[in-house]
């Protein structure tokens, strides 16, 4: 092929790439033509992986434990009376117990109003809460016939450290029973007992401020305060009758420990 030859091909060539548009022979960075015709799929949403639940017994965060802890020590000091406690439990809408739905009602008390024993429990079961009073079922049946066989029957006050049924009759959480503690700690005020019985280890480790299992605390005595520390009680924790029924060897601990309690409840001086 003649030079002439090749030019006049190439100038063919060139006429035929401008007539279908093609402006430019070159550009200024290579571009892989192929590589950008492949079909790359769609990146794929990320995962949110929801944060796990706070574990049972957990004390729920956020603000409304303060304000409700502030609304029950008003309605608590505002009652002038055991009955006007009783109907501002009732009105109390700061535990979240009252809406998780197993309570129907709140169980505040039984036994005498002049009592010089107060007995605290947890918190209601199924048959309490039908009721609408403390230690109602098979587990207050036996505290009951315990406390006959003491000769404490007409000398005892019953409440529980929180007043609504909890769900599946759990433990009350460390923030239901902050929530409940005006209303118990107004009542010990009202009632002036002597001493306090604190049954299951629930309601001795809320009262007394400690960390150990009720089979370490049980049958031992201990000082309860009340918050402004005008209140100093003597106090004994004891084994829940719930477990007396699984356990029915150690009915001879807690019957030591109503023993013990009744012998210095009947002591002349203060107890």
């Amino acid at each position: 092929m003649t030079p002439a030859t090749r030019d006049l091909n190439a100038e063919s060539l060139l006429a035929f790439w401008a007539e279908a548009g093609v402006d430019a022979m070159l550009l200024d960075e290579p571009f892989d033509r192929i590589e950008a015709g492949k079909f790359v799929p769609p990146k794929p949403p990320e995962r949110i992986v929801a944060a796990p639940p706070p574990a049972q017994g957990a004390v729920k965060a956020g603000p409304d434990v303060a304000a409700a802890v502030a609304e029950a020590r008003r309605l608590a000091a505002a009652a002038p009376d055991l009955e006007a406690l009783k109907a501002a439990i009732e009105a109390f809408d700061g535990c979240p117990l009252k809406f998780e739905g197993a309570a129907r009602q709140s169980v505040f008390y039984r036994g005498a109003t002049d009592a010089p024993l107060m007995v605290i429990g947890e918190g209601p079961g199924q048959e309490e809460d039908i009721q609408g009073a403390p230690f109602v079922g098979r587990a207050g049946q036996l505290l009951d016939k315990m406390f006959a066989a003491a000769g404490l029957t007409d000398r005892v006050f019953i409440t529980n450290s929180v007043f609504w049924r909890p769900p599946g009759n759990r433990n009350p959480t460390v923030g239901e029973q902050m929530v409940c503690a005006p209303f118990l700690e107004r009542a010990i005020e009202l009632l002036k007992p002597k001493m306090l019985l604190l049954v299951g280890g629930p309601s001795a480790k809320s009262m007394l401020k400690r960390e150990e299992g009720i089979l370490s605390l049980r049958g031992r005595w201990f000082e309860w305060k009340s918050s402004d520390g005008a209140i100093e009680l003597p106090a004994m924790p004891t084994l829940h009758p719930a477990f007396l029924l699984r356990q029915p060897g150690a009915k001879k601990k807690a019957w030591s420990d109503l023993l013990t309690l009744t012998e210095r409840l009947d002591r002349p001086e203060r107890p």
